[in-house]
């Protein structure tokens, strides 16, 4: 009795195991390879034959589905809660001074760390507009009507 097919149902196994586990499409060609070798190993005997056919059919089903997977697989980046704030209007709530390291606005109801982007000093209950964010800090700009 041979044993390859036996090998080549352990291999796709693996590879679908593998493939499994994993948040990337990684094994799914090897997978489609294994059955190919699996299903030729049924009706030869040839090892050369059955490899040559794994790494064949491998080859082709990568090359054919990667593109589609690729495209398949591009999600577009969406910032998370805090992206929303940009271009938003903030009160202070502490006033601001970049020197000192001291500034918080309320937007939203609620409160952000806040830096002047012009390191000028913005006083309690000014509204500001938020330009940027820099790690947990809101980076603003005084509004001229206050």
């Amino acid at each position: 009795m041979d044993i390859m097919p036996y090998i080549w149902l352990v291999v796709v196994i693996v590879m679908s195991v593998a493939e499994a586990v994993t948040a990337q499409m990684i094994s799914i060609w090897f997978v489609l390879g294994a059955i190919a070798a699996l299903i030729i190993s049924i009706f030869t005997d040839s090892i050369t034959i059955q490899i040559l056919s794994f790494i064949l059919v491998t080859f082709i089903s990568l090359l054919v589905t990667k593109p589609l997977v690729r495209k398949a697989m591009m999600f577009k980046k969406e910032d998370t809660n805090v992206g929303r704030y940009i271009g938003k209007i903030a009160v202070v709530t502490d006033t601001i001074d970049n020197r000192f390291g001291t500034g918080q606005v309320k937007i939203n109801g609620l409160i952000w760390t806040a830096r002047s982007s012009d390191d000028s000093i913005i006083p309690i209950d000014s509204d500001v507009l938020v330009e940027r964010i820099e790690g947990v800090k809101l980076i603003v700009t005084k509004l001229k009507n206050n």
